[in-house]
């Protein structure tokens, strides 16, 4: 019947929904660079990475689905990017890394 096969296919997307891929704390701190104008910079946003905060590929391998975020300064800048990657304003820090459960983690 045709609830059966639905409910089959629901059960489906489910397990495949749960097996999304997340971020890891790459650093409890984050890291102050200069940025130039004009150049585009590949931001770790898996947490793998062994070039951090920025991108060296380590996400095909250990967190497929998730990928860097690019972005180009239009000015010279000094900045403080996020090294937890739990952030709500990617690439740059917010402070989430002071919070108690990324301080605690491993």
């Amino acid at each position: 019947s045709k609830g059966i096969s639905a409910s089959r296919r629901l059960t489906r997307f489910q397990a495949c929904s749960t097996s999304q891929p997340k971020s890891v704390i790459a650093a409890k701190h984050p890291f102050k660079v200069e940025l130039k104008a004009g150049k585009m910079y590949p931001w770790c946003s898996c947490g793998h990475s062994k070039k951090q905060p920025f991108c060296d590929g380590s996400h095909r391998q250990a967190a497929p689905g998730l990928s860097p975020l690019r972005f180009t300064p239009t000015e010279d800048q000094e900045v403080w990017l996020c090294g937890c990657k739990q952030t709500k304003n990617p690439p740059y820090c917010d402070g989430t890394h002071k919070e108690t459960h990324i301080q605690n983690s491993a």
